[in-house]
């Protein structure tokens, strides 16, 4: 058996295939019209980058001459490398949201048809005239029901992505604020300690004095002086914890924690009334992301619904013979959802399983959110109080009783209640200290609850 080479024409009406391919085109971008419009609009710089606003109040805050705990915030929340991480995320759900719903790529298909196989004038194109050398393509077109639920289920993740950088830019506030609160407090812990090193070189002196005298003793003399060096320990490790919050508060801020912290807000009066707390519930930084998420779970149904319409296709192939005139072959499909009992009807009511799911889930957090809010307003409240009474009845009478105690020892009394009055008033400046440190960081705790449109933008 001789094998004859395929042999075709050289010239070809390619004039009239692309005019065929036109038409095809045609056909598929009517069909791709869109009824529902994305409303997307991509900008680079505004989506891997913190808006201009937050950025311009983040410069004036780290500018000055000291930080204050607003600043801070704000420095963190347009800085900190997580949030700028999940600004690349909203680039990329807004891209997909920008490819979701369109037409699949058209397929290009080329072949010989009918070719002879068999016999002397096997693999001849010209043993039968229906030899054709062909060249098509073929578009998919799914039901526009498909493509806008694909659309809608791409806005859905878009907004969710948006709901997740709002409650991240909030977490980063908090945990910057709590930081410089730790700060904050630590110094005051290393300054109320270091206000009462002048007492202890006092009772050395009247110790030394009354020895001299004949009317002290060594013991005396030396009990101050270890009075004084374990002061001199508390301070170093009041120093160690200043050197360690300021650590934690470089994990947000960088070099600008270096910089000298400014006055403290008021902590005694919420930032955010508690009524507005709970009447803004749903708003807060915990509960930001359900809303989106039970429209990502609509919009799952409705693409699930949709599979229920029929998907179309339509095919142009193009077929060129040898010494014969060419043909043409056009063909439109499309699916038949027959049997959705078991395909269809079971994928709707799995999505609908999945949104009654992602609801119940939903009152499950706000239960839990509004335990946490009144939980965290009970804190402040009782940290509020025993400041207070740290202030007006504690610190005072502390350091009326070492005082006195001192000044009976220089007129001639004993050393022993002065050492006592003296440890009792180094804890009550301690435990200032630590109830300072609660306090701010409870009010931290309600105070960023909600977003501050200031700061960042709720996602619309």
């Amino acid at each position: 058996m001789v094998v004859r080479p395929l042999r075709w024409r050289v010239s070809a009406p390619r004039r009239l295939l692309v005019s065929l391919f036109a038409l095809l085109s045609a056909v598929a971008a009517h069909a791709a019209q869109d009824r529902v419009p994305l409303n997307l609009r991509l900008s680079r710089t505004a989506t891997t980058t913190p808006d201009n606003a937050s950025l311009a109040v983040a410069q004036r805050a780290g500018t000055g001459a000291s930080l204050s705990l607003d600043g801070a915030a704000r420095i963190a929340a347009a800085h900190a490398p997580q949030v700028q991480a999940n600004q690349y995320r909203i680039e990329a759900a807004r891209q997909d949201a920008v490819r979701a719903g369109r037409l699949p790529d058209p397929m290009l298909a080329a072949g010989i048809n009918n070719l002879t196989v068999t016999g002397p004038q096997a693999f001849n194109a010209a043993a039968d005239e229906m030899t054709m050398r062909q060249l098509g393509i073929t578009q998919e077109i799914p039901s526009h029901t498909k493509r806008a639920a694909e659309k809608q289920v791409a806005q859905a993740g878009v907004q969710l992505a948006n709901a997740n950088e709002v409650s991240l830019r909030l977490a980063t506030q908090e945990a910057a604020a709590s930081a410089w609160v730790a700060l904050w407090t630590a110094q005051q812990e290393r300054a109320l300690l270091s206000e009462l090193r002048g007492q202890d070189q006092l009772a050395i002196d009247v110790g030394k004095a009354r020895l001299a005298g004949g009317k002290g003793t060594a013991t005396a003399v030396l009990a101050a002086r270890a009075d004084a060096e374990a002061l001199a320990n508390q301070i170093d490790a009041a120093d160690a914890a200043v050197a360690a919050a300021r650590a934690g508060l470089q994990r947000w801020l960088g070099e600008a924690a270096d910089r000298p912290l400014g006055d403290p807000p008021d902590f005694s009066t919420l930032r955010v009334p508690e009524a507005r707390l709970e009447a803004k519930l749903d708003q807060q930084a915990a509960l930001l992301t359900w809303g989106p998420r039970e429209e990502q779970a609509d919009a799952a149904i409705a693409l699930a619904r949709a599979g229920k319409r029929p998907d179309f296709s339509v095919s142009l192939m193009y077929g060129e013979r040898i010494n014969r005139p060419d043909m043409l072959a056009i063909e439109f499909g499309v699916s038949l959802p027959l049997f959705p009992s078991n395909r269809q009807d079971r994928n709707i009511s799995a999505r609908y399983a999945d949104r009654a799911a992602v609801r119940a889930e939903f009152e499950d957090a706000r239960r839990v959110q509004r335990q946490a809010v009144a939980q965290a307003v009970a804190d402040w409240q009782g940290w509020n109080r025993q400041v207070r009474r740290f202030r007006k009845r504690l610190l005072p009478l502390a350091a009326d009783r070492s005082r006195t105690a001192l000044a009976l020892y220089r007129g001639g009394g004993s050393l022993e209640p002065w050492l006592e009055a003296r440890r009792d008033e180094i804890r009550t400046r301690v435990d200032y200290a630590k109830a300072l440190s609660a306090w701010g960081k409870a009010w931290v705790a309600l105070a960023y609850l909600l977003p501050d449109q200031n700061i960042v933008e709720l996602p619309q």
